[in-house]
């Protein structure tokens, strides 16, 4: 694969994760304001087990804001938008490693998919993307900093 479509396959995933983790945030949002969201949204910590549901969403909405805004901007860093493009790599995974505590501390439950299986599904799909992120930067060191340098 040539270093432009491997760029943009990058970029498509890490885009797609930050808009999922956006959709989840405002629902979350919207369960913090003590509405009631369309979806399914028992948010709730092991931690802190007794925390009101809005005060739940409340926290976890800072976990999924955080996430959302982190991989939208390493997806434009590593384009030279916004950031420069040598950022990227530490925002993917300061993005990751923030999602996948806002996922473990919050039970797995993704805000904002309409039943527990599609939030299960939705759960193990962004852990795959962060544990894709940790496995390819830290461990392989991919794609080698000289493809995208400066």
């Amino acid at each position: 694969m040539s270093p432009q479509t491997i760029r943009i396959l990058i970029t498509a995933t890490l885009l797609l994760h930050g808009i999922a983790h956006g959709r989840a945030f405002i629902t979350l949002v919207v369960v913090a304001a003590g509405q009631r969201a369309n979806a399914w949204i028992p948010v709730r910590s092991w931690l802190f087990p007794k925390l009101p549901l809005t005060t739940a969403a409340g926290i976890a909405s800072v976990f999924w804001f955080l996430s959302t805004v982190g991989f939208i901007a390493a997806a434009m860093s590593l384009w030279g938008f916004i950031l420069p493009g040598e950022y990227w790599r530490q925002l993917s995974l300061a993005s990751a490693i923030i999602s996948t505590l806002g996922i473990a501390l919050f039970s797995g439950i993704w805000p904002g998919a309409p039943d527990k299986r599609l939030s299960t599904l939705d759960t193990i799909i962004a852990l795959a993307v962060n544990l894709a992120v940790f496995v390819a930067l830290l461990w392989l060191q991919w794609p080698p900093y000289e493809m995208f340098g400066k």
